[in-house]
């Protein structure tokens, strides 16, 4: 008997558009964000006239449209207009100067880039966004390791807009004074979608990926709440995915509120479960408490110092906030007779390196 006998045939399947349900989708329309995107446009406006354009800081939590809406403004100005570079950088993967300085020339179309140093490669940069006007976003700029990049992108290019996306509203406070008497941003806040919003953006993102009619309310209603309480859209279009998923895989034309279910079961597998995912200085941190587990943040933190870490106190407390959200470590506060402190333990389920 065949095991694909009784399964839907390739022309029944229930997603009909897999890219709309990747993180890296955006939209054509991307609602409750026009005023955010509107501001981004205002500080990217000038630079059409030849003035220089404003500098943005955008923090919020993760997973409630800041990238989206960046990226959806870079598009628009790139199919309206050509007298305005658009250039996007994730910084996670992307976290020196020199790979930063290589990506945009890669974006630019430049080839032979091999064995060029920082500075060759900023040149090839300052020639041609020079004779025009570039606006930058740099994603996820708490990941970064050296912020001369920056210093050398706001002395150096005339026209330009630079735009800031994080997490942490403190990683201002880890520039040096120099960068941010230059960068000046203004600042804008996302916050989380309500409820009611994330509704409407899953039923749009379904509308977009599935066939019409095939999600029940029941199942829309247990994504909706799930993403809502984690405060992150991010996690609606997983379980939409994966609820999807689980009803082809059983045949089903319908995806119901036991499909929406079980995604929700498996839903630690959307966080990062490998270790060597992790930029090199979170690695370096993880191993520090692995080392050290069961022990004060701030002993940790000398351990790390001592072995050559980098990071200031701050930016080591929010990677640390990070692997215990991803689940590498635990962390639990305790009072003892010096106060309020932190003790650090890794998780039993870490994968190893």
């Amino acid at each position: 008997m065949s095991m694909f006998k009784d399964m839907l045939g390739a022309e029944e399947r229930l997603i009909t558009n897999e890219y709309a349900l990747d993180y890296e989708f955006i939209p054509k329309l991307l609602p409750f964000r026009e005023e955010k995107q509107k501001q981004i446009v205002n500080s990217i406006k000038p630079l059409l006239s030849e003035r220089n354009g404003r500098n943005l800081f955008v923090y919020g939590a993760p997973g409630i449209g800041k990238t989206a809406a960046a990226r959806w403004v870079l598009r628009d100005l790139e199919e309206n207009t050509e007298g305005v570079i658009p250039i996007y950088v994730n910084c996670w993967q992307k976290n020196t100067s020199y790979k930063i300085f290589l990506d945009i020339c890669e974006q630019m179309g430049y080839k032979f880039l091999q064995n060029k140093k920082t500075t060759e490669l900023f040149r090839i940069i300052q020639k041609d966004l020079n004779t025009k006007a570039a606006a930058f976003i740099f994603d996820e700029i708490d990941k970064i390791e050296d912020f001369e990049f920056l210093y050398t992108l706001l002395n150096e290019i005339y026209h330009k807009s630079i735009i800031l996306i994080t997490n942490h509203k403190e990683i201002l406070t880890d520039m040096e004074e120099r960068i941010k008497s230059r960068l000046m941003p203004e600042s804008l806040e996302f916050k989380p979608y309500n409820a009611d919003e994330t509704y409407e953006i899953i039923k749009q993102r379904a509308r977009l990926a599935i066939v019409e009619g095939a999600l029940t309310e029941e199942a829309l209603g247990l994504i909706v709440d799930s993403a809502t309480q984690k405060q992150d859209i991010r996690t609606g279009i997983h379980l939409l995915r994966e609820s999807t998923r689980i009803a082809e895989d059983e045949s089903s034309k319908k995806i119901n509120i036991r499909h929406a279910e079980k995604a929700i079961t498996k839903l630690e597998d959307f966080q990062i479960k490998k270790s060597s995912d992790l930029e090199e200085d979170t690695r370096f941190i993880l191993s520090a408490i692995k080392e050290n587990s069961e022990k004060k943040i701030g002993d940790i933190f000398n351990e790390y110092k001592q072995k050559g870490g980098v990071s200031a106190y701050k930016t080591f407390q929010r990677k640390v906030e990070k692997l215990n959200k991803l689940g590498f470590i635990t962390a639990n506060k305790v009072c003892d007779k010096n106060g309020n402190t932190t003790i650090l333990s890794a998780s039993k389920k870490l994968t190893e390196f």
